[in-house]
């Protein structure tokens, strides 16, 4: 038997199926004859709707059924769509707007639905879409981050869904005036549209004896369950949801949209299946967007240049409604790491959420942490250069120490451990912070600018701290696995697989891993915040536990021992004065031979006792050529602790991912409306996305400081890549061209903005 040590690099066992067309994506498995969904869309971001005739388009050979909001409350489906809302600083609730399914009276973004046809073909659907008689008459659209303009709904006056605070601002305020030096930065986070790889889609149908089954290419399945359940007035049991593989999430695909609940009532009224995937121009202008908040940051000092105070105001767009978690990304997600990985008490976060004529805003790769880092490590720097000191000096003097930890921040976040100088001097020798001034020195005289980077970093993991695990044992002398995470792609069929067959001996090809099936698994989590891997593995370990216990009772009592006698060694049971030995899957064969069908299904819940925090530090090298204001980032390096590894190569994967969507949102991702809500970044000849020629290569090392918070030791590492590289490629950037008199730099950084900030900084030096 082939036995996998722990921390041990073992290559995916999803990917000769991924690589060779055989996934099985919602698309791909829709039941045969199934209908197709249309949506037709509005073409303006306001607008009363004031004409809608369907009527033509019912006509239409193969149509089978076209919903408008009218149709859907005949149907007695009048919810609007579930979202979290937080707490104002008065007491009050943040501004709930209802959310329809399909717009009611009035149109507050381009893209939103309007009406759902349901076809034979989808060409069909779309032609009897064209024929739809939607009139629109113009209202005055509102799309800046700020309050005021056109009010979209009466709930919100002046645009502000929530005004939300977190922290002392009295005494924060107070720590400034008095403090020693005082720096302030307006910083800018630009909105970006994530794009999996994988569109949304979904599809519905009826299933023997009247339930609906849903497919749904998300991040989990049991939100969508109790969704949908709740919207078309079902019992949670008249509902199976499922997940098949997902070609991507980031946080995008975590929470519901309309096609899902469209996709099921249409089944539902036609008794027949219903299919709907999204296009990919379709997608940009419907799926939740990321980022997009302006933040004005304030630190204060006292004269040995240790951080006495910090104050942050946020405007944040949540787009034209509340989407599932918005309010609270940043906001209460934003606080986690308000202060990072520095020792400072005195902080205030007020935040204001905006709602505009845009589409919605909410979860993408870490949801509101690489926010909150971004401006934490942007202002630092800024910091540095204004007190005239090294940054990397700078923070090394604010480290909250090894000693201090457990170290409970300011925001009320219990860091476990941390050893963030070990961090930082092994990022120095990794990144040849000693060679920086050569390079710089050999860019310059190829008329180059060169600047380095950096930004510390710290996470918080995020998500329903328990989360359960089942083993089946199979009639084939293998072992199922039943999880309630969600793979998007990260390697959880390897990870989980890997990690059962290390705590119980079973060999890893004989492990499956089954998830994203309501019917199957009784409760799960889900994916996101990071939480997959370590909720996961804490789980399985409760459930080996289970298995040992009840395998050695039944070997006790068949080899007439105690069952103290009886110990298990991660690879076989030791029975004290017996040469019997068996595996678990010998053990389980013995227990089916005996009809012990009870040893064959073991289960088990666990809970974390605290949550983890990754934390490193990111070194970014960029040069510009003045000439063009093309920015290429030649060299980034990466130290992180992230604890104990499950599996080394799929974590540095992970960080790799997560540093290629950061540096895409530094370098040339930018989502752009115009004054009419109109999105001018529709294609991929407008949205820029990075390409893997626009790379560097990605160096990767662990300074591992095993966590207190899980019996496993680890960190979560599937956002850590992201959180880290937005601020130290701004840095990189904001060095390179600081000494040109250049104090701000937003991203992205595309060659036509980069050569404006030169051109304006000759100017103003001039």
């Amino acid at each position: 038997m082939e036995k996998f040590g722990k921390s041990q690099s073992v290559r995916r066992v999803e990917d000769l199926r991924f690589l060779t067309g055989q996934g099985a994506y919602v698309d791909d498995i829709a039941p045969e004859g199934a209908l197709h969904g249309y949506v037709l869309r509005s073409s303006e971001a306001h607008a009363e709707i004031s004409g809608l005739d369907v009527e033509a388009a019912r006509e239409v050979e193969g149509v089978h059924l076209v919903l408008t909001s009218t149709d859907l409350a005949e149907l007695g489906v009048t919810d609007g769509m579930r979202a979290s809302i937080i707490d104002n600083l008065d007491g009050s609730k943040g501004a709930a707007p209802k959310r329809p399914l399909l717009a009611e009276g009035r149109v507050r973004f381009v893209g939103e639905a309007v009406a759902f046809v349901v076809a034979e073909t989808l060409a069909a659907a779309k032609d009897a879409a064209e024929l739809i008689e939607l009139d629109l008459d113009s209202l005055e659209a509102h799309v800046a981050v700020a309050s005021g303009g056109p009010v979209l709904h009466e709930e919100a006056p002046e645009n502000v869904a929530f005004d939300w605070g977190k922290g002392d601002r009295d005494g924060t305020e107070a720590a400034l005036e008095a403090a020693a030096h005082r720096v302030r930065l307006e910083i800018e986070d630009n909105r970006i549209i994530v794009n999996s790889m994988e569109p949304r889609g979904c599809f519905a149908e009826i299933m023997e004896g009247g339930r609906l089954h849903v497919a749904v290419n998300g991040q989990g399945v049991w939100g969508p369950k109790g969704d949908i359940a709740r919207m078309l007035g079902l019992k949670p049991d008249d509902v199976r949801v499922t997940n098949p593989d997902t070609g991507g999430g980031f946080g995008m695909k975590a929470m519901a949209y309309p096609e899902m609940f469209l996709v099921a009532i249409a089944a539902r009224a036609l008794g027949r299946p219903v299919r709907w995937m999204g296009e990919r121009t379709e997608s940009m202008l419907s799926d939740n967007g990321g980022r997009d908040l302006v933040s004005v940051a304030e630190l204060g000092f006292d004269a040995d240049h240790r951080i006495t105070a910090y104050k942050v105001e946020t405007r944040c767009n949540l787009g034209a409604y509340n989407s599932g978690f918005a309010q609270f990304i940043q906001s209460e997600l934003f606080a986690k790491v308000l202060m990072g990985v520095y020792d400072v008490q005195t902080t205030w976060l007020g935040v204001k959420g905006i709602f505009t004529n845009t589409t919605q805003v909410d979860a993408y790769r870490g949801a509101g942490r690489p926010e909150a880092i971004y401006v934490l490590e942007r202002v630092m720097d800024h910091a540095a250069r204004q007190l005239g000191v090294d940054p990397w000096e700078l923070r090394r003097k604010n480290f909250i120490a090894p000693g201090q930890f457990p170290y409970v921040s300011a925001t009320g976040e219990t860091y476990d451990v941390g050893d963030f100088p070990r961090v930082l001097e092994r990022v120095a020798e990794e990144a040849d912070r000693a060679g920086f001034a050569a390079r710089k020195a050999a860019s310059e005289a190829e008329g180059k600018l060169r600047g380095m980077g950096l930004c510390y970093y710290i996470e918080s993991i995020l998500g329903d701290p328990s989360e359960g695990a089942r083993v089946v044992f199979t009639e084939d002398g293998g072992a199922e696995i039943h999880v309630g995470t969600q793979s998007n792609g990260q390697g959880h069929e390897t990870v989980f697989a890997h990690f059962l067959s290390d705590q119980s001996g079973i060999p890893m090809e004989k492990i499956r891993v089954v998830q994203g099936d309501s019917d199957i698994i009784a409760k799960g989590g889900g994916t996101g915040g990071s939480r997959s891997a370590t909720v996961q593995a804490n789980a399985t370990l409760a459930t080996v536990a289970v298995m040992v216990g009840a395998f050695g009772a039944f070997l006790a009592e068949r080899e007439d021992v105690r069952a103290e006698d009886v110990s298990f060694d991660d690879e076989r049971f030791r029975i004290a004065g017996s040469n019997v030995a068996p595996t678990m899957l010998e053990a389980a064969e013995m227990a089916r031979q005996a009809g012990r069908d009870d040893l064959l299904d073991h289960h088990a819940r666990a809970q974390l006792p605290g949550r983890s925090y990754p934390n490193g530090a990111h070194v970014a090298e960029v040069e510009i050529d003045p000439a063009t204001g093309w920015m290429d980032v030649v060299r980034y390096t990466v130290t992180d602790d992230f604890g104990n590894l499950l599996n080394p190569m799929l974590a540095e994967g992970q960080v790799h991912g997560g540093v290629a969507q950061g540096i895409g949102q530094a370098w040339n991702e930018r989502v752009v409306y115009d004054e009419d809500g109109q999105l001018l970044t529709a294609t991929f000849m407008d949205y820029g996305m990075p390409r893997a020629n626009d790379l560097p290569f990605i160096a990767f090392t662990t300074e591992a400081v095993p966590s207190t918070a899980n019996p496993m030791g680890m960190k979560g590492c599937g956002e850590a890549g992201t959180v880290g590289a937005l601020a130290a490629v701004a840095n990189a950037v904001q060095d390179a061209v600081w000494d040109l008199g250049i104090e701000r730099v937003d991203m992205p950084f595309t060659p036509l903005r980069v050569w404006e900030m030169l051109k304006e900084g000759s100017r103003a030096a001039a």
